[in-house]
């Protein structure tokens, strides 16, 4: 697979994420989604382990700011990434996340654009479950846990399930294919990022 270059090192691209994120949810969030996209492209791309990193950690770096202007997602982080010397292919894998809202941002191609588009909403149905849970670790988290949590559309209402459901689709993947790999994925860094808050 060709090298991907995201034009800005993981350091900067943390800095840019607090500089636009007052909210510790979402720093983690983005954190989160990091981690997940690393572990993914262990398997499917490790020559790109750290673009997908920075695709993950950045791709709701608008999101605070512009929260109600959830069309124009990702369209104002592209000239905040764009200033702080990201390259074109960083600013178009994160638009893919988006393009379920915005049919003028591109739609995921490559692997590492549709598993973003899989696992991004997905890491925040797991985090909000696990944190009803006693031990608030998502190491002793399981696919039916999630299965339950997925079905109750009360729980994390925010969450898009559609969006989850058209990611599986995307990958070849069954819903519990999905969500088997996305649970293992957020347990390889829990070391690090075990136990997970609630949004405010």
């Amino acid at each position: 697979m060709a090298t991907l270059d995201a034009g800005i090192a993981r350091e900067a691209a943390f800095d840019l994420l607090k500089a636009h994120n007052q909210d510790a949810f979402h720093i983690e969030h983005g954190e989160t989604v990091e981690q997940t996209m690393r572990y993914f492209a262990r398997e499917f791309d490790a020559e790109n382990e750290g673009f997908w990193g920075i695709v993950g950690l950045l791709h709701d770096l608008d999101w605070e700011e512009h929260d109600d202007d959830p069309e124009n997602h990702t369209v104002y982080a592209a000239d905040l990434i764009a200033a702080a010397g990201g390259s074109p292919e960083l600013i178009r894998a994160i638009q893919t996340h988006n393009s379920d809202f915005n049919p003028s941002l591109p739609e995921p191609e490559l692997q590492m654009e549709k598993v973003l588009f899989a696992t991004e909403e997905l890491t925040g149905l797991i985090g909000a479950a696990v944190v009803m849970r006693p031990s608030k670790s998502v190491m002793d988290f399981n696919v039916k846990s999630l299965k339950k949590k997925f079905k109750d559309k009360r729980f994390a209402a925010g969450v898009n399930r559609d969006v989850i459901r058209r990611g599986a689709d995307m990958l070849g993947w069954e819903l519990d294919e999905l969500f088997e790999r996305t649970i293992a994925a957020m347990q390889s860094f829990a070391p690090d990022r075990d136990t997970f808050v609630a949004a405010e």
